[in-house]
């Protein structure tokens, strides 16, 4: 495969991995495995780095799109975008000096639940509850969500939509609006560690941001139009496949 056709292949997961994010988070489902497929000599490190420079760019343009149409409590969301940028380098710096491996079965405990739990209950979400939000258990939740993304991340978008819906009392759309936010902040604070650790690609990772602009642009705009519904079974299949892939890796020992 020749350079290009790496880029492009590449691009095209970023695209996708873009939409999907936007709608209910797990664009890292895509576009993580198609880094290490198409790029199998390049540093774990680097291909993750890469990663976070694709993701925040869709991220921000999933952002920029759900705050044109949906009302956000920016100070608020400002303390804890703030949080979670410093969560999350913290996060990110833990990783190496601790395994992450040994989160992985608790995680995929938590995701079992989660996905039962919002199969079992068909109404959550769709709505928003009445009940003002409790603002700062909000902002803590989302700085231990920046934290658990810098250090281990698969399932951290899931964790962050299911807490704000079932918790905090936002709708599906509401919460996926704040889970760009927080996560735009998280993917920040993270990629901050890995630039300044050198394990970035931008060559590769430049071009996939600009997909997965568009992915994400295209992804929120879609979310926007069909509503709570759609990002409610969005939702539920990104955490049955991140079930799967977290059950896959536990039996493998990967």
């Amino acid at each position: 495969m020749t350079p290009l056709e790496e880029t492009l292949l590449l691009c095209a997961a970023a695209f996708f991995a873009g939409l999907v994010d936007a709608v209910a988070g797990g664009g890292g489902l895509i576009q993580v495995p198609a880094l290490f497929a198409v790029l199998p000599g390049a540093a774990p490190a680097v291909l993750l780095g890469t990663n976070k420079v694709s993701s925040i760019a869709g991220t921000l343009a999933a952002t920029v799109r759900y705050a044109r149409a949906v009302s956000i409590d920016w100070r608020w969301m400002s303390v804890a975008a703030t949080l979670s940028v410093a969560a999350a380098a913290l996060g990110a710096w833990t990783v190496t000096r601790l395994p992450a491996a040994f989160v992985r079965p608790l995680v995929f405990v938590l995701l079992l639940g989660v996905l039962v739990y919002s199969i079992v209950n068909r109404r959550m979400g769709l709505s928003a509850s009445q009940a003002e939000p409790h603002r700062r258990g909000e902002a803590a939740y989302a700085a231990g969500m920046g934290f658990y993304d810098g250090f281990f991340g698969p399932g951290a978008g899931a964790l962050l939509m299911f807490g704000l819906v079932k918790w905090f009392g936002h709708g599906f759309l509401e919460a996926a609006a704040r889970a760009r936010v927080v996560n735009l902040a998280s993917n920040a604070g993270a990629l901050g560690v890995f630039l300044a650790a050198g394990s970035v690609d931008l060559t590769i990772g430049l071009p996939m941001a600009v997909a997965n602009i568009a992915g994400g642009y295209v992804g929120a705009s879609t979310a926007i139009e069909r509503g709570a519904i759609l990002i409610r079974r969005t939702f539920l299949l990104v955490v049955g496949a991140l079930i799967a892939k977290l059950a896959w890796d536990l039996a493998t020992g990967q």
